[in-house]
């Protein structure tokens, strides 16, 4: 069974690390001095940032550091990486770096490996191995506001990720992130051809009702949350195109979801119905040529190629870029060659 990770996961899908509320006798105090007294091995700096970036919540909207709790008030503080439940193996497994600072982490993930340990896998992730990388790992105790993962991308899909190494760090890129100023672009090959070479995929994005492994879209709104993706047909092999998508937001398995709802699901895509050939011909000659494709591409065809944001420290823009993984690269290869064969024929 594949372990269900978010595409990405927008800041406005925060965790909740600690939550308190306030006595209904409670004078008025500043939110910083009251939450650290109440949080162990917890500097004021740390809540002072976490504050900043809108990570502190009292009766569900972000405050500043000057905010003066009241009576039954209900402080959350929330994170984009979910509480440490397990303890953290360093383990020496390879990793692309494509840049690296004081402050973040930039790698091109490969597909096949999990971002966070979770129950079921407890290592072999991406942070197993950053925890090696860096020696001394730069978390907290399980009670600290912590850094780490700003966001993730699925399992078996490839790119590029960034990971803050300090908890200064990941507030700012959290912000980043919930105000939506990252740029953050996927390369996909999609089942079909959609009906605009340029257009907007809505619709609100959940859990779905039948399997909670996976999300489905919900048109009305009623349920799930806001998801929008823009895209563009980069090349048209026919029965699948090569796509552009850029995230407005960062919803789960969004891309995934949202292609299949459209009927044009990612090329080998087990979860979202990209697995079985879709559009083409029943001439066992193609029947095959897409099961080999299928074996070079033992995944959904999904990159996350490029993503650009405000370094936390200097605040410089920063824009990585990166190659196509072989696998995805193979398959693009052989349908382009197999539509020009079909055409001169």
């Amino acid at each position: 069974m594949k372990a269900t990770e978010e595409e990405i996961v927008d800041p406005q899908e925060m965790y909740e690390h600690h939550r308190f509320t306030t006595d209904p006798g409670q004078s008025s105090l500043r939110i910083d001095k009251y939450l650290f007294s109440r949080i162990e091995n917890v500097s004021r700096t740390r809540i002072r940032n976490a504050a900043i970036a809108g990570n502190i919540l009292v009766n569900n909207n972000p405050v500043k550091p000057n905010y003066r709790v009241k009576p039954n008030d209900i402080v959350q503080v929330v994170l984009p990486n979910p509480p440490r439940e397990i303890e953290l193996i360093p383990q020496n497994l390879p990793i692309k770096i494509v840049y690296e600072d004081d402050d973040v982490i930039v790698v091109n993930k490969e597909a096949g490996m999990v971002v966070h340990p979770a129950y079921g896998n407890y290592t072999g992730t991406l942070v197993n191995a950053l925890a090696y990388h860096f020696g001394v790992l730069p978390t907290a105790s399980d009670t600290e506001i912590r850094p780490g993962l700003v966001h993730r991308i699925d399992k078996d899909t490839s790119g590029i990720l960034v990971v803050a190494k300090n908890e200064l760090s990941l507030n700012r890129l959290s912000k980043q992130f919930y105000d939506r100023t990252t740029d953050r672009k996927y390369i996909a090959l999609v089942w079909g051809l959609p009906g605009s070479k340029e257009g907007t995929i809505t619709g609100h994005v959940g859990r779905s009702i039948r399997d909670r492994k996976i999300m489905q879209v919900y048109p009305d709104g009623n349920q799930g949350k806001t998801a929008v993706t823009h895209y563009r047909v980069i090349e048209d092999f026919g029965y699948v195109s090569l796509v552009e998508c850029k995230l407005e937001t960062g919803r789960t398995h969004q891309i995934r979801v949202h292609f299949s709802y459209i009927k044009h699901p990612l090329f080998n895509d087990d979860e979202y119905g990209g697995d079985k050939i879709l559009k083409g011909t029943s001439f066992s000659s193609y029947q095959q040529f897409v099961k080999n494709c299928f074996k070079i591409l033992p995944r959904q065809a999904l990159h996350a190629k490029s993503l650009a944001f405000d370094h936390p420290v200097t605040g410089k823009r920063l824009f990585f870029d990166s190659e196509l993984p072989e696998d995805m690269k193979q398959v693009i290869d052989k349908w382009r060659s197999y539509i020009s064969g079909r055409d001169k024929g």
